[in-house]
């Protein structure tokens, strides 16, 4: 497996990837992570663990927290030497679209072996959300793409936006996979691939049943609780929220957890409109702790639109049976069921009072107990053990032909 950001670091993508590997290994296969090498507080997490092949890296973030490795031959040589010690590959999944996804596609041409592409990444809405000059970040990732993947079908994939720069990435793979229907059929749509798989990204069965285990058979007293969950950045959305909160003028429980460049703003925000009773900061906290709390909310509020590849976090509440206040109209339809969803028309304004009059509705609902439910099969399909099974009638079916 190939990834942009060591798994070890923080993000979804990151914890997906440590999931899949307990449960490939789980099942006999032998899985070696290649990804950019750590530094700061996190280099000290496993870092004798054989099924990780880490590459030199400099730090890119003022919390040394991710990496940037450059895809060139010393790479590649490196790469080369750390897996002549490890069984001989069959399958190379990327799972990264930027310095990582080169490499990997890179070891699969060398040793002429078949790739699964997990696209895990909007890099059009990323971008847009992250940089102050998208256009020329793309202008220069297409550039460095065809220079990296020289010699390879990638290198020749012309065009200058984010959906030419996965085209030039996906024609080197025997599949591609996405996280979500609605990401896949937009994958499809810009003709990056065609058909994408749908594999999503899942929950560890045994935390699952154990926090499950744990949920009261009753609701406990108290006005409406939701949780806000998520790095605090602006594609977030964590400040319309907030203004939604205020907006929706509902008695109700706020707890917001994660951490990020928005908190001071969000902390002055709520004093600002006067929430200071309303909406508590709770911070970055363990990831079973993050579901106990999901369990115990009457629901979850989801709040970044046409961002989210998938996003976790109504997933993972739905497993729990805690339904969600849901923005994305995306994310709302492939939840089904067990969703208040706002309005999100164009304008930011309209949006927050979209989302403000689903809060309404949530809450009322919630004291009526009347909440909808969870669709029960989202529990089901969400665990890793489902997850993996799927993914490896994947690697099956391109491993297969080239044998």
């Amino acid at each position: 497996m190939f990834a942009d950001q060591h798994v070890e670091t923080l993000g979804g993508a990151q914890v997906s990837m440590r999931l899949q590997r307990r449960f490939l290994e789980r099942a006999g296969h032998t899985v070696t992570v290649v990804a950019p090498r750590r530094h700061g507080a996190r280099a000290a997490i496993n870092p004798d663990d054989p099924g990780y092949l880490d590459v030199p890296s400099i730090p890119v973030t003022a919390d040394r927290e991710y990496g940037f490795s450059w895809p060139g031959r010393r790479a590649d040589a490196l790469i080369d030497r750390g897996m002549q010690a490890r069984p001989a590959v069959d399958l190379v999944h990327v799972q990264a679209d930027f310095w990582a996804g080169f490499l990997g596609y890179r070891f699969a041409a060398r040793h002429g072996l078949p790739a699964v592409h997990t696209m895990h990444n909007h890099v059009d809405a990323g971008l847009a959300a992250n940089t102050p000059t998208p256009g020329a970040v793309l202008w220069a990732l297409n550039a460095w793409r065809r220079v990296a993947l020289r010699g390879l079908p990638g290198g020749a994939v012309r065009g200058w936006d984010a959906w030419a720069h996965l085209r030039g990435l996906a024609i080197g793979a025997a599949a591609v996979t996405a996280p979500s229907s609605h990401f896949a059929r937009r994958l499809e749509r810009h003709g990056v691939f065609d058909p994408v798989d749908v594999v999503w990204n899942g929950i560890d069965d045994e935390l699952l049943d154990a926090v499950l285990a744990d949920v009261p058979a009753e609701r406990r007293p108290g006005p409406p609780r939701f949780v806000w969950l998520g790095r605090m950045s602006p594609e977030k959305r964590l400040l319309p929220f907030l203004e939604a909160v205020a907006e929706a003028g509902v008695t109700c429980e706020v707890e917001v957890i994660g951490g990020g460049a928005q908190l001071a703003p969000a902390r002055r925000l709520v004093a600002r409109r006067g929430l200071e009773h309303t909406v508590r900061f709770a911070g970055r906290m363990p990831y079973e702790q993050v579901l106990h709390r999901l369990a115990d909310a009457d629901a979850l509020v989801q709040t970044s639109i046409g961002f989210e590849t998938q996003g976790m976090t109504p997933f993972e509440a739905a497993s729990l049976g805690t339904p969600s206040v849901v923005s994305d109209p995306d994310i709302a339809a492939e939840l089904g069921a067990g969703v208040w969803r706002a309005d999100s028309p164009a304008d930011e304004p309209g949006r927050v009072r979209g989302l403000a009059a689903a809060l309404r509705r949530a809450a009322a609902d919630i004291e009526a107990g009347t909440a909808p439910l969870p669709d029960p099969g989202i529990g089901a399909e969400f665990r890793q053990s489902s997850r993996t099974a799927a993914m490896l009638a994947i690697y099956d079916r391109v491993v297969s032909p080239a044998r």
